[in-house]
């Protein structure tokens, strides 16, 4: 099955209405082409941010007095359907980038269609390090791929560690670790870095295990989690059903807190939808209503206003990719993607998240200054506090209702 869903900037989404001749009229547009799951909050978010970024350029005037436009094909997290939604942007489209993505099995699985299209893709979702492995290898031919945002897994496991030594370890008193996941590309590739940075910090992991997307009983996990001795539960979930998850974790009652990555868990009504069952979970995100740098607020604040919601990673993402698409145009002089690749290859942009700089790979770094991970816990009345780091904290971690010391 096929779902591709042709959107504009100057169209509402859900109208699916052409773009206007008035957003032609100085010529033809600059066409930005979004491949994401529309079925899902982070394709939701990535569309609305897309068009929030567009807008504020367009009112300023465009990029080289060209409009921006975009168009939208349903990736959905299948590779068939994603290789058709790249191959319609590319072929039928002829958009002049491409911003998206979230399954990193789909992505990796788009990656030679947009190498053979000769098209510049900002990532914007996916995590697993073999996207931009591919760059490494063989530059000609995948120069075209870029992420910015999220940090790839390997460096979430790298700043998971750090807040495990320094809250888990340091502040909770809890060096005996349970790691539970899916198996999905991305978490294949974080587990053995992340048990090799607990194991370097004095921590001893004492279970872990990955399991089928598609489970629905994670009593018998819990069960071995408990049985392993472990005193925290590091989690790390994304495709998975996590409303399931944690409210199986919550009636289990494991003497543990937990946390980790639970993408679904980001989102703002996560902890309401599963009737407070989330209380005392810390998730992993990349966006908060906090001064991390003098777009985050001004970001956040526009977004709730226009969308009538608060944004999940991919918001910033796409909106940071826009602007730096544009930047990076106007810097080459040209929509040519060798030049302006070249001026991607040189950013140092500040964005909503932090500064944005591609290392060799053409991925994002972390370190001071750049995106990093903040870590969000649920708290009373379904409150969010960022617990770490340090520098942007809201608020102390505190353990789960259930969990006493």
């Amino acid at each position: 099955m096929r779902r591709i869903f042709p959107l504009v900037a100057s169209a509402v989404f859900a109208g699916g209405v052409a773009m206007s001749v008035q957003a032609s009229a100085a010529g033809k547009p600059i066409l930005i082409g979004l491949d994401t799951p529309i079925q899902h909050q982070v394709g939701k978010d990535t569309i609305a941010a897309t068009k929030m970024a567009i807008d504020e350029i367009n009112a300023k005037g465009g990029v080289l007095g060209r409009k921006l436009a975009y168009v939208v094909a349903d990736e959905g997290v299948d590779p068939q359907l994603g290789v058709s939604a790249i191959n319609k942007l590319t072929s039928d489209d002829h958009v002049d980038v491409l911003i998206g993505g979230y399954s990193s099995g789909v992505q990796l699985a788009e990656e030679p269609h947009i190498a053979r299209s000769k098209t510049i893709w900002l990532g914007v979702g996916a995590a697993s390090p073999n996207i931009t492995a591919l760059v490494g290898k063989h530059y000609d031919k995948y120069k075209y791929i870029f992420r910015v945002n999220p940090l790839n897994s390997a460096l979430q496991a790298s700043q998971i560690v750090d807040f495990a030594t320094h809250v888990v370890k340091g502040k909770l008193h809890r060096d005996k670790v349970a790691i539970l996941g899916e198996s999905a590309v991305w978490v294949r590739g974080l587990v053995p870095v992340l048990v090799k940075g607990l194991e370097a910090n004095g921590m001893k992991v004492t279970y872990q295990q990955l399991f089928d997307e598609s489970m629905t009983d994670f009593t018998p996990l819990f069960a071995r989690v408990k049985d392993s001795g472990a005193k925290y539960l590091l989690v790390i979930l994304s495709h998975a059903n996590s409303d399931v998850f944690v409210k199986q974790l919550y009636e289990a009652r494991l003497p543990m807190p937990y946390g980790g990555i639970d993408v679904k868990s980001m989102t703002p009504n996560f902890c309401s939808r599963v009737s407070g069952a989330a209380v005392g979970e810390t998730t992993v995100n990349f966006i908060t209503r906090a001064p991390i740098t003098h777009k985050t607020i001004p970001f956040w604040d526009k977004f709730v206003k226009v969308n009538g919601r608060a944004p999940v990673y991919t918001a910033p993402g796409a909106y940071n990719a826009v602007y730096l698409y544009a930047w990076a145009v106007k810097k080459a002089a040209t929509t040519n993607a060798d030049k302006v690749i070249k001026q991607l290859e040189k950013a140092d942009y500040v964005g909503v998240g932090g500064k944005i700089k591609f290392n060799k790979l053409h991925d994002d770094i972390d370190g001071p200054g750049y995106q990093n991970l903040l870590f969000v816990q649920w708290q009373k009345d379904c409150t969010r506090q960022v617990v770490w780091p340090k520098s942007v904290a809201t608020g102390k971690v505190v353990l789960p209702p259930w969990v006493s010391n």
